[in-house]
């Protein structure tokens, strides 16, 4: 039920394009018929035109159309055909040097190009394809292979502007590579928005919301501590958490086995952990998680390992809020704040259902 407030809170929203409300609500225009998600780029209707709805589905019982500007029914910022295109053009020659004539030969404007993978990776079209490029020369060397075999791989005929740009991207010079582990990035969709991840063979390192406060700075610490290149990618930890997360905005949540990566002092991994122990459906109060990793008066410290977190929704700090029952804070957004623990209620709901029908 959305209520009066809800709807004065989510026309500011729609105003404002605010990213973090994707998922959380659709607006028909009555003026129109067409129906929009929160970051439509279409001009802004007015309040009194406007009915807000929880999912497309509502929606479109209510006989509102969905926009052809912002596609309400796929997933945010999904990916366009033009970046798909390309994608797959550079996974099928990985170490290609592209020239506006490889863009002529797809009917691609190499400009076009250009503003999408800026939008879609907050990396241009050369940009990327270079990091892909870099990142099989990586893996070359790592297995051992002769640095100049890996520089002609990249499309480097100078062993000085390989040796450059390898240095910018790693940190390190290719011949002190060794068996230096590199990190693969990549762009989950979700429901709630787009998502990063980040991880090497064994396990997932970061995953966050696109938008959160300060992603920046966490991958900086992340590169700065594990002393690492992230290049865009995948591996098998992302393959696993994008399955998982699907499940679980689908309401069909067993848990998240993906295998993570703490990169905490040891009290921030206990909190970590006892985050972990809070069951779907159920909150703690920080100073209910401060009790439980033996730290009572440590309160502040716990809501401070709560920000310091960088497995989203995986280490559910979104199920700590205030011991009055405010919902505290989150990177993510407090509006994903609440939707996902009112997700996860229903879920725990629907779960006992089905175990007592059983």
């Amino acid at each position: 039920m959305i209520t009066a407030e809800h709807k004065r809170e989510y026309y500011q929203a729609l105003v404002e394009k605010k990213s973090e409300y994707e998922g959380l609500f659709y607006v028909g225009v009555k003026t129109t018929g067409v129906f929009c998600r929160p970051t439509c780029p279409a001009r802004k209707p007015k309040f009194e035109n406007c009915e807000f709805y929880e999912t497309a589905k509502e929606a479109l019982l209510a006989s509102f159309r969905p926009c052809k500007r912002c596609r309400p029914l796929s997933h945010p910022n999904q990916v366009s055909e033009v970046v798909r295109l390309l994608v797959e053009a550079i996974e099928k020659s990985p170490e290609k040097r592209w020239r506006e004539r490889d863009f002529q030969s797809l009917s691609i404007d190499a400009s076009t190009a250009r503003r999408q993978f800026k939008k879609r990776f907050g990396m241009t079209f050369v940009e990327y394809a270079r990091a892909r490029r870099m990142g099989l020369a990586i893996k070359q060397i790592r297995e051992g292979e002769h640095v100049i075999d890996a520089q002609l791989s990249a499309g480097y005929e100078s062993g000085s502007g390989f040796r450059e740009a390898f240095s910018r991207m790693v940190g390190s010079a290719p011949s002190q590579l060794g068996n230096g582990k590199v990190l693969k990035a990549a762009w989950l969709d979700t429901r709630l928005g787009p998502m990063i991840a980040i991880a090497d063979d064994e396990g997932l390192y970061l995953l966050e919301f696109v938008d959160r406060r300060g992603l920046e700075r966490e991958m900086e610490r992340l590169r700065q501590r594990t002393k690492c290149a992230i290049i865009p990618g995948t591996a098998e930890p992302i393959q696993r958490i994008e399955q998982e997360l699907s499940q679980y905005f689908d309401g069909e949540f067993k848990g998240f086995k993906t295998p993570v990566h703490y990169l905490g002092t040891p009290f921030q991994t206990s909190v970590w952990d006892e985050l972990r122990k809070i069951p779907p459906g159920e909150t703690r109060s920080y100073a209910e998680l401060a009790v439980s990793v033996g730290k009572p008066s440590a309160f502040r410290a716990v809501a401070q390992a709560n920000g310091m977190n960088q497995l989203a929704i995986i280490v559910p700090c979104h199920r700590v809020i205030n011991s009055n029952g405010g919902r505290g804070g989150y990177g993510g957004g407090l509006t994903r704040k609440q939707w996902l623990i009112n997700h996860e209620k229903q879920i725990h709901r629907q779960g006992r259902h089905y175990k007592k029908q059983d």
